[in-house]
C-alpha cells in the first residue's frame, strides 16, 4: 500500500522556517531513559547469548545505564546548561523514580516511549493499543507531572493508527519517522513529525559500526557543521540521540563532553529540547 501519512515534500520547495534569535539549528539531545525486561532479548553487544533468560551479559551491559551511566552524562548536560528531551519508558517511573526525580529539578520535557524497550506495539489490535496508550502517557503524567507532548515508539515502531491515537490522547508530535532534517505536518490532524536520528545515535555508532570515541566527536561536528550550511536560509534541526549504557562507559564519557562543547559554543545554534522546537514550528506554520 502507499504511505498515506504524510505527502512528499522536498525541502527546497518549502516557506522557511526561522528560529528564535537567528539561529540556524535548532539543537537537542533526546536521552533514552529506558527499561528492559530480564526475560527477553533486546539491543545487544554479545547477539550469541540474547535469547537465554536470564541473559546477565547483554542485560547487565543495559542495565548500566541506570545505575551508573546516567549519572554521570547528568554532569554533563548540567556543566553545559543542557535541557534533556527524554525518551521515557513509563516502567521507568516505577523502577527508576531517582532518575524521574532528577529530571524534575531540571525541568527536562519527557516523551513518551512506551512502556518498556521489551514490548513493541506493531501487533496490538486497535482496541489493545489505546489502552496500551492511554496506560503509557498516564504514568509518565503522573510520574513527572507533565503530560507528554511527543512520542517516541521502542525501536521506533508504530501500527497505522499510532499517530491517530496519539492525538486523541492529546500528543502533538512524533519521533519515529527518521526522514527529515525539519518538522512536518502529518495527515492526521493536530500530528507533526520532529526530526530524530538514527545515524547521529551512540548504538548505530558505538555498537552498530564499533567506531572509536574521537570518530562520534569528528562526525557531531560534520553534522552540525553541515547543517549550519544548509540552514543559510531556512532553519534545521539536529538531534544527538543518546543511551547511557552507550555513551557514558568510561571511556566514551569524554567523548560527549567534547561533542557537547562544541555544539553549545557553535553560533547560530538554538540549544533547546524536541517540545519547544514542536512548538515553535506549529505557532508558525498554522
Amino acid at each position: 500500500m502507499d504511505n498515506q501519512l504524510f505527502d512528499y515534500s522536498p525541502i527546497v520547495e518549502r516557506e522557511p522556517i526561522h528560529w528564535p534569535d537567528g539561529a540556524r539549528v535548532a539543537f537537542y539531545v533526546g536521552l533514552n531513559v529506558e527499561h528492559y525486561q530480564v526475560d527477553r532479548p533486546s539491543t545487544s553487544i554479545f547477539p550469541d547469548t540474547r535469547a537465554l533468560a536470564p541473559d546477565p551479559l547483554n542485560y547487565g551491559w543495559r542495565d548500566y545505564g541506570p545505575r551508573v551511566g546516567i549519572w554521570r552524562l547528568i554532569e554533563s548536560l548540567d556543566r553545559h546548561r543542557v535541557r534533556a528531551s527524554v525518551m521515557l519508558n513509563s516502567d521507568v517511573a516505577e523502577r527508576y523514580p531517582q532518575i524521574i526525580r532528577a529530571g524534575r529539578e531540571r525541568n527536562w520535557v519527557w516523551a513518551a516511549h512506551g512502556r518498556n524497550n521489551s514490548i513493541l506495539q506493531a501487533d496490538m489490535t486497535p482496541e489493545e493499543e489505546r489502552a496500551y496508550l492511554t496506560e503509557v502517557i498516564g504514568t509518565i503524567e503522573k510520574a513527572t507531572g507533565r503530560r507528554p507532548r511527543g512520542w517516541l515508539g521502542p525501536a521506533l515502531t508504530e501500527t497505522f493508527r499510532t499517530p491517530e491515537l496519539l492525538a486523541e490522547l492529546g500528543l502533538r508530535y512524533v519521533l519515529d519517522w527518521a526522514n527529515d532534517d525539519q518538522p512536518y505536518r502529518l495527515n492526521v490532524p493536530g500530528m507533526l513529525s520532529v526530526p530524530y536520528s538514527i545515524e547521529v545515535n551512540d548504538i548505530q555508532l558505538f555498537v552498530g559500526k564499533s567506531l572509536s570515541g574521537p570518530d562520534f566527536v569528528r562526525i557531531v561536528k560534520d553534522q552540525l557543521d553541515q547543517l549550519h550550511a544548509d540552514a543559510a536560509t531556512s532553519g534545521r534541526v539536529m538531534s544527538l540521540v543518546l543511551h547511557p549504557f552507550v555513551i557514558n562507559q568510561p571511556f566514551r564519557h569524554r567523548y560527549v563532553d567534547e561533542a557537547l562543547e562544541y555544539v553549545v559554543n557553535h553560533p547560530g545554534v538554538w540549544v533547546t529540547t524536541s517540545d519547544e522546537i514542536a512548538e515553535h514550528y506549529a505557532a508558525r506554520t498554522e
